[in-house]
């Protein structure tokens, strides 16, 4: 019941913690960003690994035996 009375401070209180904290994560995302950034250009120079993932779809008869 009190929770009830008190919601208004409740979000008020949510809200003060929450929009500094994503602020300072999306601070510490453009940090880490440039400093990816930064490394970049030495992976660029590696050969890249590539999946390539082979299969055919099911027709319905198959799907049916599956069930």
């Amino acid at each position: 019941m009190k929770v009830r009375k008190n919601l208004e401070a409740v979000f008020l209180v949510a809200a003060i913690v929450t929009v500094p904290a994503s602020f300072a994560a999306d601070r510490v995302q453009e940090l880490h960003a440039a400093k990816t950034a930064q490394a970049a250009p030495v992976a660029a120079d590696a050969k890249m690994n590539v999946v390539v993932v082979k299969g055919h779809r099911l027709s319905a008869a198959e799907k049916a035996q599956l069930n």
